[in-house]
């Protein structure tokens, strides 16, 4: 009888030790709602908590707010079905600009204290709305994380835009490499809105690892594929153009996407919304244009992507389409069907006739570079380092945008300024 006695002592002490590490909050990422007074909180537990808080204050010694949100079950489609729970709470009330101290968690653990600056309310603030951005970053070689983990946390951008492919893939080992790959980037997504769309290595299980794992505008509606939002002098666009490559998960899906990207363009462009957003940025993972010898969609002359796509953005006057996917930087000339519209000869962005294409899929990954043909008639610039973008929108007519190489130590190898004295479809005329 003692040795059963000891034995369940001993069953309940290593229960009694494990369970805080189930329950402690980790993955730890913000997110804009398109409101400057808002930001989303989202974590994950491995364990029901039953309840999820956040505390927040200006200073460490005043967290007297405290905001409550909901938490929802998300279980893996691997074999071993990983469970764990995501945690959603958004502040409200913030003084956009300002300075927050948080922490999440409940009666059961709290996460380490972090910080954030609500987004700011001015629409053209000093030194503009600046953002970070790249796709195609993974769990293995994420060569650009460190730079951008030290810039985020001192302040220099507003938020981050992920286009899509992370972790590389969030599904292997029962979702385990999604989990660390979360724990990695709340170095950054933690301090800065991590905004994105998903890729093509989200797609496993319907793409559930992406669409529960991010808390985007319309979440409660379509799972974070498609939203858009307001931000400074920009109505930024994030889509899916993974809907029209994964085709088992059906048609409906392309439909409803097609018609609430319609709906929102026809809403952006509207005389007094465009007066308050000039700029219409669209991102999304595939390119429509890349000169890149991996036969991917953006090297077909008429590719599923630009075929889908193109023709709505330059009607409704899109200025600047952001794509990742290709593991290189490529900055493109205005370009619209095949053809180059170039402001002039001596300034190429001043005043263009059709959108301009980016393309950042260079952060790291396992994968290796993608191979670059010589220039098509459309690239002005393309680099295979390892890096990422920053853009700066810093008024109703300048962006200006430069790429980091992190292989050479974080130089800026390639950079140009967009001027637009006017918005919208009138704008290529």
């Amino acid at each position: 009888m003692r040795s059963v006695v000891i034995c369940i002592l001993g069953l309940v002490s290593m229960v009694t030790a494990w369970d805080p590490i189930w329950l402690q909050p980790e993955q730890v990422h913000l997110s804009a709602t398109g409101d400057p007074t808002q930001m989303m909180v989202t974590w994950s537990t491995f364990n029901d908590t039953k309840e999820s808080t956040v505390e927040f204050g200006f200073q460490v010694e005043n967290m007297t707010m405290t905001a409550s949100g909901s938490r929802t079950k998300f279980v893996d489609g691997g074999t071993e079905k990983h469970t764990q729970y995501i945690h959603r709470v958004t502040l409200t009330k913030l003084k956009p600009g300002s300075l927050y101290m948080y922490r999440c968690g409940s009666s059961y653990g709290w996460s380490t204290l972090f910080y954030f600056r609500a987004l700011p309310s001015d629409p053209t603030p000093k030194g503009g709305i600046r953002f970070a951005v790249y796709g195609d970053m993974g769990n293995e070689n994420a060569q650009s994380l460190g730079r951008l983990q030290v810039e985020a946390q001192d302040g220099m951008y507003d938020a981050i835009l992920h286009v899509g492919d992370f972790a590389y893939d969030m599904e292997v080992d029962n979702a385990r490499v999604g989990d660390e790959f979360m724990r990695q980037i709340e170095t950054v997504a933690a301090y800065v809105p991590y905004m994105t769309c998903p890729g093509n290595h989200e797609n496993a299980y319907n793409f559930s690892n992406y669409k529960n794992r991010f808390t985007m505008p319309m979440y409660k509606e379509v799972e974070s594929l498609w939203y858009s939002w307001n931000i400074g002098t920009a109505h930024i666009i994030s889509f899916s153009t993974e809907v029209n490559f994964f085709l088992e998960y059906g048609q409906e899906v392309i439909k409803n996407q097609m018609a609430w990207l319609q709906k929102d363009l026809m809403e952006a462009t509207k005389p007094d919304n465009r007066a308050k957003y000039p700029w219409i940025i669209a991102m999304a993972h595939r390119p429509m244009y890349c000169a890149n010898a991996d036969w991917d969609d953006c090297t077909e002359l008429v590719g599923i992507t630009r075929k889908a796509f193109e023709d709505l953005f330059y009607k409704y006057g899109v200025d600047l389409y952001i794509g990742a996917h290709e593991h290189s930087y490529e900055r493109m000339w205005p370009v619209y069907d095949n053809k180059v519209y170039n402001g002039s000869m001596d300034a190429p962005y001043t005043n263009p006739k059709a959108p301009v294409h980016i393309i950042t899929g260079s952060a790291g990954n396992r994968e290796p570079q993608s191979i670059m043909l010589p220039r098509k008639s459309f690239t002005a610039f393309q680099s295979r380092d390892f890096g990422y973008t920053r853009f700066f929108i810093l008024n109703s007519t300048h962006i200006h945008a430069e790429q980091v190489s992190d292989d050479k130590g974080g130089q800026i190898i390639d950079k140009f300024t967009l001027i637009k004295d006017q918005h919208g479809p009138e704008a290529w005329l």
